[in-house]
Parts: structure tokens; sequence; C-alpha cells
């Protein structure tokens, strides 16, 4: 499968435990992005078709959908989208109006995922977002209009002062609105961002096994409504599994535009500059807007592939991986606890709250001689 990640870095605000590139009070630059962007579709040597392209940010969901559309429709000119193909974006529910979803619709997205977080008005001011729990909940039904085919939620937990009722109401929420996938999150503090600051000045930091019992909470009402548990975080409909996603995790080819987005391809992972003017500049000047490239082949490939592929929930086939996994010291205390199960043929998880634990232990294990 081909694939391609678009990144729109506008934002009204950067939420405080947000590390990704995005900006904040440039919303003056966006024409000036989106001619870049088009410029750097260009640049990309053929593929295709895609089967599915992500716009995602950010806040894609902040500019005209015709710029939106502009973008989709060159991708589909210099690559092909395949019949059916998954078009998803990004998208937060303050923004989200009649016209903004009937233009993202006419735009080509099939798919949106809102930032909700929370259902909760005193959590969601604890995450920064612009949002309340009634606007969420207005966004699905102007979507459901709109006509969009598939509709996702993110959901975060574990942030200060949010109780196990409050996250146990959230799920109920989202449940209640009858969407076709949903992402659970726990909060990290990522370094460099205002989260971070805010905890090394004193604040309460994410408590691990409060985020373990909202994660069991969460995984058991979901599932209990019918969703399938096709990923460690995520949960989908029958036929509403993101397509983006499932090709990531395979090591599928992506290719990437935009500020500070990470591609894949032929075995060769790029990665875009994270500074916005050194982004522009260095597309108006012809050149690619690369900060760097990395070459994944061997036993580093073979690590990557199931360091991704155990996050399903279905497993990862064993490979050349799985003996040296299961004969390990740490393999084998996580086989010995029931958190592990490596046969010949299959890699796999027993409980998802030590998918991280057993990614770690892959990606320290050596080549077999």
């Amino acid at each position: 499968m081909t694939a391609a990640y678009v990144h729109i870095p506008f934002c009204g605000r950067v939420c405080p435990y947000c590390d990704f590139a995005v900006v904040a009070g440039k919303d003056e630059l966006t024409e000036r992005y989106f001619s870049a962007l088009l410029a750097e579709i260009e640049m990309e040597p053929s593929a295709g078709p895609l089967q599915s392209v992500f716009v995602g940010g950010g806040t894609p969901s902040r500019v005209d959908p015709r710029l939106v559309g502009g973008v989709i429709d060159r991708l589909a000119n210099r690559f092909g989208l395949a019949p059916g193909a998954e078009v998803s974006l990004e998208a937060n529910p303050e923004d989200w109006t009649v016209e903004i979803a009937g233009g993202m619709v006419v735009a080509g997205i099939n798919r949106v995922s809102f930032g909700v977080q929370s259902f909760d008005d005193a959590v969601l001011g604890e995450l920064g977002r612009l949002h309340s729990a009634t606007t969420a909940r207005a966004a699905v039904a102007l979507s459901r209009e709109a006509g969009l085919a598939s509709v996702s939620f993110d959901l975060i937990f574990g942030s200060a002062g949010e109780s196990i009722e409050s996250w146990r109401q959230t799920v109920y929420s989202a449940i209640g609105l009858s969407p076709d996938h949903v992402s659970t999150y726990a909060l990290t503090v990522e370094r460099g961002t205002e989260l971070s600051r805010q905890v090394a000045a004193g604040s309460p930091a994410p408590d691990p096994d409060d985020q373990a019992d909202k994660y069991e909470l969460a995984r058991d009402l979901l599932v209990g409504a019918g969703f399938e548990h096709y990923e460690v975080s995520n949960y989908a409909r029958p036929g509403h599994q993101c397509r983006y996603n499932l090709n990531t995790w395979a090591q599928g080819d992506y290719l990437a535009f935009g500020l500070g987005a990470h591609g894949h391809r032929g075995g060769i992972r790029r990665r875009n500059v994270r500074r916005l003017e050194a982004y522009l500049d260095m597309i108006e000047e012809g050149n690619r807007p690369e900060s760097g490239t990395e070459v994944i082949e061997g036993w580093d490939a073979e690590l990557e592939r199931v360091f991704l592929g155990v996050r399903m929930r279905m497993g990862v086939a064993a490979g050349s991986v799985g003996p040296a996994l299961a004969d390990g010291f740490e393999g084998r205390a996580l086989i010995a606890a029931g958190k592990l199960e490596v046969t010949d043929d299959q890699i796999l998880v027993l409980d998802p709250l030590f998918t991280d634990a057993v990614a770690r232990v892959v990606l320290g294990l050596e080549p077999p001689e």
C-alpha cells in the first residue's frame, strides 16, 4: 500500500502537551504555505496510486476547504487515488461549521478525526482546549449531515484533575455519539512542551497507575459496545479501521509533505525541517525541505517491523526476531509472566499494557550470529 501524509501546522493555540511541528499566530502565511505544499508534491518521484491520504496537523480544519481540495487534487493528479481511497482530515470541534464540513466533503475528505480529548469541560480546560463538550457533540452531528463516511474521536486520559468517573463519562459520551472509530491516548509529558515546564515547576505529573486503570476501563467499555480493539490505542467499528495507520504499522510506503512531516519509501525514512520559515524558503529556492534521511535495512528493518507490529492486537509475524526475543532474558520473563506469546509463526502481546515494554525489549535485541 502507498499512502500520503500532509501536515498543516497552523493552530489557534498550541496545547500545553503538544510537541508536534505547529505554529500559532501565523495565519497570514497560510496561502504561501499551501503554495509550497503544491510545489513539494511536484518534487516527489512518481508513486501510487494512493490508497489513503491523511491531512493532519496542527489544525487542518482552520483553513479554507478549497486549499485542502487543491492539495488533494494535486496528489490525485501527481500519483493517482485508488478507487474508494480513504482521505482523512484532523479537525477541532470549535472550527466545524456547516460551511467547513460541507466544504471539506467537496474537497474530497471522507473521514474526519476530531480532537475531542474529553467530554468534561473542566478537563478540557486543563488540556488547554478551545472547545466544550457541547461543541464536540454538535461537530459530530454536522459531520453526519454533511455525509462524511467515517467519524473518529481522539480521547486523552490521565490529565490533572480527571477522576476515574470523569473518564468513564467521557467514554460513555463518546460511545453514545456512535462514532466509527475511537483512539485513546495516555497524556504524556514531552520534553520542551509547556506541560513539561509546568511539571518541572511542581505541577503533578500523570500517574501511571491511574492511567493504566483508565486504559483498561476504556477498553472494557469500547469492546463491550461492539468496537474492535485492533491496535493498542485504537478501536473501530467493522470496516472503519484507519487505513493510513495500518499502512504505517505494516512498514508500508507513505509519502510526506509539509512542515516536520516524516515519510518512508523503499526502505528510506525521511523527515522535513520543523521551522516554518526554513521550510518555505527551501521550497521557494527549489530544494526539498529535508532535514535528514535514514536507510532502514537488514536487522534494523526486522526490528522495526516487529517494534511496529506488536502494537497490533492480531500480533506480528515472528520472523528472525521471534527466536531472539524468546531466548533473551527479558523476553523469557515476559513470557513466563503471561504478558507475551512467541511461537514459530507469531509474536503476540497478551496484555496490551505491556506493549511498550515488549517494544523496548525488541529494540535492544542483538542480531543472530
